[in-house]
C-alpha cells in the first residue's frame, strides 16, 4: 500500500499544474464549455490512477525483467543471443510505451489513417530494435558513445536531405515519445544489468548511460525511411475531431473504456510472451514470480486507465485551448502560456528529481539540484515556445531549430565529460514525460490547425523533439562547467567524469 501512495502523490503532483492552469484559464482567458471542463477533470482522475497503477508495474514487473534478462544474455556470452535479444527487446518494449501510442494515435487521426498508428508503432519499435544491437555492442566492447553519436546523427542529416517537412517533425517526435515512462526504466535496467558485470567500475559507470540516447536515434533513422516509400501527396490534414458534448461524461467514459482495454492487451502481448518465456525456462524466486505477474497485471489495467483518460476529455481540452489563444489578436498570451506549461510540467515531473539527485551525487555537490532543476524548466519552457513562434511566423522551419541544436550538442561531446555526455542524451525521455505528450501535444496541434498560415503535420508536430533537445544542451553546459569547476579547485577533472 505504501508503493501506491508514493506513485499516487507523484502523479498526482505531475497532474495537477496543468489542472490548475485550465481553470485559471477557464476563469480568465478561455471560455471553455462547462461540459467540457467536466470530461476534463474526470479524465485527469482516470490519469490518475492509470499512471499510478502503471508506475507500480513498471517498478514491480518490467523493470525487474529488464534486469533478469540483461543477466540471462551476459551469462550465457554468445553473440547471437545478444543480437537477438536486443532486437526482440527493443521492439517489444517500444511497441508498448504510451507516449508513442498517443502519438500514433494522433498522426492516424490527422492524417484520416494514411499513416496509421499502426504503421509508426511497427516502424519505430523496428528502429529501436536495430539500435538496440547498436547500443548493446557498444556496452560490451567499450564502444565510446560520442562516436556512435555522431556517425548516428551524420546518417540522420543525411536522411533529412530528403525527408520531407511532415515526416521530419514526426520522426524527431516519435524519437521523443518512446523513451517514455515504460521504456527508459526497462532500457536502464538493461544497461545497468550489463555494465554491473564488467570488471572495471569507472568504465561501467560511464557506459551506464547512454542506451536510451542510441536507441531514440533508431527511432528518428527508421521513420526518415519510412517518408522515403511514402507519397507526401496523398495524404493531407483531415479535420480535427472535437469533443462529443452529447454523451453524459458518465457514458463517455464507459463507452471508452473497452476500446482502451484491447489496445493496451494488443500493445501488451509480446511482453507478456517474453515473461511468459523467461518463466518457464529460468528458474526465479516464487516471492519474485508473483510481484512481477502483479506488476503485469497493474501495468495493464493502468494502461488501460491512461488511455480512457487521454482520450475522453483531456487532450481536448488542450486542442480546444490551443485553438483558441492562436485567434486572439496578440501572440503574446499563447507563446507566454505554452512557455508557462512547459516549465510547469517539468516542476512536476517526478523522473526529473531522480535524474538532478542522480547529477548532484555525481558531481559530489559541485552541480546543485536546483540549479540543474531550474535550467532544464527553462529549457524546456524556451522549447514549447519556439514550438509555437514557428506557427505563428511563416518561414521558420523545424529544420533550422535541430540543425543549430544538435549542431551545439554534438559539438559539446567533445569538451563535456564523458559521463555527462551519457546522461545528457538520456535525459531528454525524462523532459518527454506524459502530460507533454498529451496535453501540449494536444495545446500545439490546436494552435497550428486553427493557424490560417500553419500546417498542422508540419507545424503541429515537432514540439516532443524539441522538449527532447534542450536537455541534451543544458546538461552537456551544466557537465563542462562542473568539469571547469572541478579543475580550478584541483580536484581533477577526469575522475568520475
Amino acid at each position: 500500500m505504501n508503493i501506491f501512495n508514493e506513485k499516487l502523490k507523484e502523479v498526482f503532483f505531475a497532474i495537477l499544474p496543468i489542472t490548475i492552469i485550465v481553470i485559471i484559464l477557464r476563469l480568465t482567458l478561455v471560455p471553455l464549455d462547462n461540459h467540457l471542463v467536466g470530461m476534463f477533470l474526470a479524465g485527469s482522475v482516470f490519469i490518475l490512477f492509470g499512471l499510478t497503477f502503471f508506475l507500480i508495474g513498471v517498478d514491480l514487473g518490467i523493470a525487474p525483467l529488464g534486469s533478469l534478462l540483461s543477466s540471462v544474455i551476459t551469462k550465457k556470452n554468445k553473440l547471437w543471443l545478444v543480437i537477438a535479444a536486443a532486437f526482440i527487446l527493443g521492439f517489444i518494449i517500444s511497441i508498448a510505451e504510451p507516449g508513442l501510442l498517443i502519438l500514433g494515435n494522433q498522426i492516424d487521426a490527422l492524417t484520416a489513417g494514411v499513416i496509421s498508428s499502426f504503421t509508426i508503432l511497427a516502424v519505430v519499435s523496428l528502429g529501436i530494435g536495430i539500435f538496440m544491437i547498436l547500443g548493446f555492442f557498444r556496452l560490451i566492447y567499450n564502444i565510446p558513445l560520442h562516436i556512435i553519436l555522431l556517425g548516428s546523427y551524420g546518417v540522420i542529416f543525411i536522411l533529412g536531405i530528403f525527408t520531407s517537412p511532415e515526416f521530419l517533425a514526426i520522426a524527431f517526435d516519435s524519437s521523443g515519445s518512446t523513451t517514455g515512462v515504460l521504456a527508459v526504466p526497462f532500457i536502464l535496467s538493461l544497461s545497468l544489468g550489463i555494465t554491473a558485470m564488467k570488471k572495471d567500475s569507472k568504465a561501467s559507470e560511464k557506459d551506464s548511460f547512454g542506451l536510451v540516447a542510441i536507441v531514440s536515434v533508431g527511432a528518428v533513422i527508421s521513420v526518415m525511411i519510412l517518408s522515403l516509400f511514402t507519397e507526401v501527396q496523398e495524404f493531407a490534414a483531415v479535420e480535427m475531431a472535437e469533443a462529443d458534448v452529447g454523451d453524459s461524461i458518465f457514458r463517455s467514459f464507459i463507452n471508452a473504456i473497452p476500446g482502451a482495454f484491447l489496445e493496451s492487451i494488443f500493445v501488451f502481448v509480446p511482453l507478456v510472451a517474453i515473461f511468459f518465456l523467461v518463466r518457464f525456462t529460468w528458474p526465479i524466486k516464487k516471492e519474485v514470480l508473483r510481484k512481477m505477474t502483479f506488476g503485469f497485471i497493474y501495468s495493464l489495467i493502468g494502461l488501460s486507465l491512461f488511455l480512457v483518460g487521454v482520450n475522453t476529455g483531456f487532450m481536448a481540452v488542450g486542442s480546444e485551448i490551443g485553438a483558441y489563444l492562436v485567434g486572439l489578436d496578440t501572440y503574446a498570451y499563447l507563446i507566454l502560456i505554452g512557455f508557462i506549461l512547459g516549465v510547469a510540467t517539468i516542476l512536476a515531473e517526478p523522473a526529473v528529481y531522480v535524474l538532478i539527485h542522480q547529477i548532484e551525487d555525481v558531481t559530489s555537490g559541485y552541480v546543485k539540484k536546483n540549479i540543474v532543476l531550474g535550467a532544464l524548466a527553462l529549457g524546456v519552457g524556451l522549447a514549447i515556445s519556439l514550438s509555437l513562434l514557428r506557427i505563428v511566423v511563416e518561414g521558420i522551419q523545424l529544420w533550422h531549430y535541430l540543425l543549430i541544436g544538435y549542431g551545439v550538442a554534438m559539438g559539446l561531446t567533445f569538451i563535456t565529460p564523458k559521463l555527462f555526455v551519457g546522461i545528457a542524451f538520456d535525459a531528454g525521455g525524462v523532459a518527454t514525460g506524459p502530460m507533454t505528450a498529451t496535453f501540449i501535444l494536444a495545446f500545439i496541434n490546436g494552435a497550428a490547425y486553427n493557424h490560417p498560415t500553419a500546417d498542422v503535420l508540419v507545424d503541429g508536430f515537432g514540439m516532443i523533439a524539441m522538449v527532447a533537445l534542450m536537455p541534451i544542451i543544458t546538461l552537456q553546459i551544466l557537465g563542462t562547467i562542473f568539469k571547469l569547476k572541478t579543475v580550478k579547485k584541483g580536484v581533477g577533472g577526469s575522475g568520475k567524469a
